[in-house]
């Protein structure tokens, strides 16, 4: 679907909103009901890091209508549990349809929750950690015409350095301000948006 000049639709419910979402009755419900919000839970702010990783290439409804069942095939993202994965669960998960059965991505998600157990040895949880680049709040929210201007920030630049240094995959500039607007980290609800701060 093309934005309109303007970033915003009016669904059928007559809410103004985010162009992205369109129509689709899943995508609305995740725009309206978890996008830019603030998450704590560890689980899910891993599980949000490896599907943008997974959804490179591919469009993020893709992934949302396969979560259920990447979720089933990961443990609902439990990384003490997919970190113990073996040849034998790598092999389980290139035979399911019901994900994206990329080789390298699959090997990314055990490696970041071996990855993200380490960070929990110098942090009392992930959201401790992901909260440390949160830049601060924006004095009004952005236009269509400033958020077609970047696709990542100096702090998504700095995440994505650190996770790469501390031995994380598939975690670009763009994926993790991707992962930032997703989980809360910044609200880039657009200006006119029912859900913009």
């Amino acid at each position: 679907m093309k934005a309109p000049p303007t970033g915003l639709i009016t669904g059928p419910d007559g809410l103004t909103r985010c162009w992205w979402p369109g129509s689709d009755p899943q995508y609305l419900h995740y725009h309206d009901h978890e996008w830019g919000r603030g998450v704590r839970d560890d689980f899910r702010l891993f599980e949000k890091i490896c599907l943008e990783g997974f959804q490179a290439g591919l469009s993020w409804l893709t992934i949302l209508r396969k979560r259920e069942n990447f979720r089933a095939a990961f443990a609902h993202f439990d990384f003490h549990k997919v970190s113990t994965y073996t040849e034998t669960d790598i092999a389980r998960l290139l035979q399911d349809s019901g994900i994206i059965r990329h080789r390298g991505k699959i090997l990314s998600t055990i490696n970041n929750a071996q990855r993200a157990l380490q960070l929990l040895d110098h942090f009392p949880d992930l959201h401790s950690y992901f909260r440390q680049f949160q830049p601060p709040p924006r004095k009004s929210p952005l236009t269509w015409e400033e958020a077609r201007s970047f696709t990542f920030t100096t702090q998504s630049i700095a995440l994505s350095k650190d996770l790469k240094k501390r031995g994380w995959t598939f975690v670009g500039p763009t994926t993790a301000y991707a992962f930032m607007q997703a989980m809360g980290l910044v609200n880039d609800h657009l200006k006119g948006c029912h859900q913009a701060p």
